[in-house]
């Protein structure tokens, strides 16, 4: 039977540290709602000590979510770890998250602080959030960058105060996925009682690799995952919540975990968010991206009408996508537009199909993509037919080009 992989979703936290990314405490509220049908294992809504809005805002969300655990995130300071005791002191399931730096780098320069004093601060914060709550996260910020051994005397140490579940970030996003996995293996044989906790990686897409890198992590032992919707977060971003989801589905043969994901909900909580924050998801993106069931190059078109395994790995419809989209455009092939003729009841002979593709390809040269209108304008101006009714293909019309297969 395959491991449970926990899904912590941070969107309304680190991702909502995004610039452009802020959200209202009511539209927090939503999103949180949605994260919750989605299937997330735990909700981090907040960081309490931030502002008012930031603590009311986790205390709506606990008041409002019944699955999840609910989690809030507190410094390694007594103030901290109070308010955010409060804030999630009614929910059903409540979580302290709390963290301090770890690296000689972060605590030089940034904390002004000594490794002892870290430890120290470290220790009586994990036995503080203790006080309040059994479900206390410890996060060594910039773990992987922290010299090892000083590393493991704090885990050691947070682990002995009550921690239930260790995360080692990525925070800047300067490790590769050989190094994370190498790196977790490393620390979870070196600890003490390391059976005692669950293991959790953070990983930021600085260079691009969060995703291969948590999930490097997930190979090497670790059993939580901390992710956002669409990847956001603090500069490039976090590792994507629905792109970690659909590796372990589509690759289970690889990465042996089942997390309680629902996903035909992912795309539906990708279109929240971009609603919410008004920030659009690139068109390429995996998963949820405009494009990632589009198909516009003339091979593939032709693969996908004959046998849709060809060029797609998942059905669109497994992450709540309506269709796959045949797009066309300029690299579309006769085929795509001989079966979209079809669709409006126009069969064309050979001759005038060679023509109207080529006028569609003309067309496509200067506008990029061709729509329905487009399509049946050219046909009639080709063969002096026009079909009685013109398509309200929904995914289509959205769109504004395209057609579902």
């Amino acid at each position: 039977m395959a491991d449970r992989l926990i899904v912590f979703d941070t969107t309304l936290r680190d991702g909502e540290q995004a610039p452009g990314f802020s959200m209202r405490v009511d539209e927090k509220v939503r999103l949180a709602r949605a994260l919750e049908a989605l299937g997330v294992d735990i909700v981090e809504a907040g960081f309490p000590m931030a502002s008012d809005a930031d603590a009311e805002a986790v205390r709506r969300v606990a008041l409002a979510l019944e699955r999840p655990v609910v989690a809030a995130l507190a410094r390694c300071a007594p103030g901290d770890i109070d308010r955010a005791a409060w804030a999630i002191a009614p929910a059903r399931r409540g979580r302290i998250h709390t963290f301090i730096a770890t690296s000689d780098l972060h605590l030089e320069r940034k904390l002004r602080m000594t490794r002892e004093a870290c430890l120290d601060a470290a220790t009586s914060a994990v036995a503080r959030a203790r006080s309040y709550t059994d479900d206390v996260e410890f996060s060594a910020e910039d773990a992987t960058r922290s010299d090892f051994d000083f590393l493991c005397r704090v885990i050691d140490a947070v682990v002995a105060a009550g921690a239930t579940t260790i995360n080692l970030p990525d925070t800047v996003g300067y490790s590769t996925p050989d190094e994370i996995a190498g790196f977790f293996e490393r620390v979870i044989s070196r600890v003490p009682n390391a059976d005692r906790v669950i293991w959790s990686a953070h990983c930021h897409d600085d260079l691009g690799l969060a995703v291969a890198n948590t999930l490097a992590a997930v190979g090497a032992g670790v059993r939580q995952v901390e992710c956002t919707i669409n990847g956001i977060g603090e500069r490039a971003g976090n590792a994507a919540l629905e792109e970690i989801v659909m590796v372990t589905r589509v690759r289970p043969d690889r990465w042996p975990v089942e997390t309680g994901i629902q996903t035909p909900q992912l795309f539906s909580a990708s279109q929240l968010l971009t609603e919410i924050t008004g920030e659009r998801v690139q068109a390429n993106k995996a998963i949820v991206g405009r494009n990632a069931f589009a198909h516009e190059a003339g091979i593939h078109q032709d693969g996908m009408l004959k046998d849709r395994r060809t060029y797609e790995i998942m059905h669109p419809e497994d992450v709540g996508v309506p269709r796959t989209t045949l797009v066309l455009g300029k690299h579309s092939g006769r085929h795509a537009v001989e079966k979209r003729l079809a669709h409006f009841g126009l069969t064309l002979s050979r001759r005038d199909l060679d023509e109207v593709y080529r006028r569609m390809v003309t067309m496509a040269e200067a506008q990029k993509h061709i729509s329905d209108e487009d399509l049946i304008d050219i046909a009639a101006s080709v063969c002096g037919v026009a079909p009685a009714q013109r398509s309200r293909d929904t995914a289509a019309h959205e769109a504004g080009y395209g057609f579902g297969v």
